[in-house]
């Protein structure tokens, strides 16, 4: 039987007779690597299985704290100690923070502390690595035969791809999907404008799965609100000093590397954020706030606007070469109000969710309530179909949510192309007597009244102030009719 392979260690310190003394000690166990400094040691980690990194504190450049940080993030699984000739507790706390340190060896050591380390942090490593496999094996005795792998893509594919964003046949939203499909293979940026609440980020999310990054990580950052120091230090990171408690910071933008990062809200970024994220675009670096050092980045960038970027460009709020750096592929999201086909979908999906979260069961909406929540507008987009959807689900008695537990504006809004009173809309356009403006104003008042009451006709004539007699002349005056199911209900004036 194969003997398996030996754990590997990686060895970071600046003094060379120090790095030949931790080698000799850890040699006979152990395959030993070596680095001079932390740029070194980043390029072995991005070609070897380290399981464990011995660093010295005080290094030329860069801090051994301020290394392991990185490694931490990157290679969280890792095992990081610190060799340090200090031991101030603050300084120490800070370390165990920022870095995640496993342990702290003081200098002198001695062979045998350092290979006692060592053993334990190979063995830690081990352990965490086996209790992963424990856990996906655990998923797998539960699943069908599919590999893992392809489970894993599947997922992503179904739960995080385009496969997400709901559309009818015949949905405006056909096309951009189209777009976003196209551009996802190509790593170049990409920029997404539509009103606020159209599903950009979803969006974003969907071309980062459905690209050749899918396998890294996905960020975003909304910079609407968002103040422009604050901004900076949220992309590109700070360096001790800057923020309290003298920590060091990574930004989003390191944290993407090799993936994908989404900002929304592009055209409220300030003049400071315009510079440095043209840096970013045009020469693949940047620098944190606060530090001189350009360190590189091979993330790919999409921006969201919920402005015309153009006429921002034209009125000099956004730099012009920003905006075409951005613009290499350009994807217009069209308003909830642009997709009436696809209203009823994302409401009952909406609601499944939602009612799901909340413990609440609900079968869905009835065809009057449907026919409301598509008739609307939407000027909030996605975001106020789901409040909307969230309050009916709240107030709802029965499993279907009828059209009575709908806001009063939303059923007082303008009625489809196939109301009752879309006849009379074309008075109102062109410019009828006060007499015919009134009557349309009734129309929608009563058909709300009426949905409110379940098309109760005694409730709503209370309610009115009319009689039963004089409520029924005016349904019929208007050609107003209870929808479908409601026949016997009404029949009780």
């Amino acid at each position: 039987m194969a003997e398996a392979p030996r754990p590997t260690i990686l060895l970071v310190d600046d003094e060379p007779h120090s790095l030949a003394s931790m080698r000799m000690a850890l040699e006979d166990e152990f395959e030993v690597l070596s680095a001079p400094g932390a740029g070194a040691a980043l390029d072995i980690l991005e070609e070897e299985w380290v399981q464990a990194i011995f660093c010295d504190q005080r290094m030329p450049g860069r801090t051994g704290v301020e290394f392991l940080t990185e490694v931490r993030d990157r290679w969280p699984e890792t095992v990081r100690i610190v060799i340090t000739g200090y031991t101030d507790p603050q300084a120490m706390m800070a370390a165990i923070n920022d870095a995640g340190i496993h342990q702290f060896i003081p200098k002198p050591w001695h062979p045998e502390e350092l290979l006692m380390a060592a053993r334990n942090a190979t063995r830690l490593f081990q352990l965490a690595r086996e209790n992963e496999r424990m856990s996906l094996e655990m998923k797998v005795l539960t699943s069908t035969a599919e590999s893992r792998v392809e489970k894993r893509r599947k997922a992503l594919r179904e739960g995080m791809g385009f496969e997400t964003i709901l559309r009818t046949p015949t949905s405006a939203m056909n096309q951009v999907v189209a777009l976003a499909r196209q551009y996802a293979s190509f790593d170049v940026p990409v920029l997404l404008s539509g009103e606020a609440g159209t599903g950009k980020g979803q969006l974003a999310r969907a071309m980062h799965f459905g690209s050749l990054r899918s396998e890294r990580p996905f960020y975003e950052l909304a910079l609407a609100g968002l103040p422009e120091e604050l901004a900076l230090i949220e992309m590109f990171g700070a360096k001790r000093g800057v923020l309290p408690g003298g920590a060091n910071r990574i930004g989003l933008v390191q944290k993407a590397d090799r993936g994908t990062l989404y900002l929304g809200g592009i055209e409220a970024a300030g003049p400071a954020l315009q510079l440095q994220l043209l840096k970013l675009l045009t020469e693949g670096a940047f620098s944190p706030v606060g530090g001189q050092e350009v360190i590189g980045s091979n993330l790919r960038l999409i921006a969201g606007s919920n402005c015309a970027l153009r006429e921002a460009v034209a009125e000099g709020r956004f730099r012009a070469d920003l905006y075409y750096a951005l613009a290499v592929g350009e994807i217009a999201l069209p308003p909830l109000r642009a997709r009436r086909g696809d209203v009823a979908m994302l409401a009952q999906r909406m609601l499944s969710d939602i009612a799901t979260s909340h413990g609440k069961p609900i079968a869905g909406f009835d065809a009057a309530a449907l026919e409301f929540l598509e008739n609307y507008d939407w000027p909030g987009n996605l975001r106020e179909l789901s409040n909307e959807v969230t309050r009916m689900m709240i107030f709802a008695q029965d499993r279907v949510l009828g059209a009575e537990l709908i806001s009063r504006h939303i059923l007082q809004a303008e009625p489809g192309e196939e109301g009752a009173d879309r006849s009379a809309e074309s008075v109102m356009v062109s410019g009828g007597t006060l007499k015919d403006r009134v009557e349309l104003i009734e129309m929608r008042i009563l058909r709300e009244t009426l949905t409110r009451c379940r098309w109760n006709k005694s409730r709503a004539a209370a309610e009115l102030g009319l009689s039963r007699v004089g409520l029924r002349a005016k349904l019929d005056r208007y050609g107003i009719a209870a929808p479908a199911g409601r026949q016997d209900e009404e029949e009780d004036i």
